[in-house]
């Protein structure tokens, strides 16, 4: 493997050997699943539409972090070159 790791490659090794990248990608993808539930309905009440900006939050905050692992993995990777 080269030095400079793509994204999608990166995600995908944190997605085979990192137990908490895993996790995060798993809420991850349980929370856009519920979003695009709602998003298949006409008109959201007032409880589904915060529970909407409640799973958006979430899901950034997710995000966020994953990030954060890839950096830190890269950094990792960088280090070892």
């Amino acid at each position: 493997m080269g030095v400079l790791v793509g994204e999608t490659e990166l995600r995908e090794q944190l997605l085979r050997q990192n137990d908490e990248f895993r996790k995060l990608a798993a809420e991850h993808q349980m929370y856009s699943e519920q979003l695009d539930q709602l998003n298949r309905r006409h008109h959201l009440s007032e409880e589904e539409h915060v529970q909407e900006v409640t799973l958006k939050k979430k899901k950034l905050l997710l995000k966020d972090q994953m990030y954060s692992l890839m950096q830190k993995h890269r950094h990792e990777l960088d280090s070892q070159h």
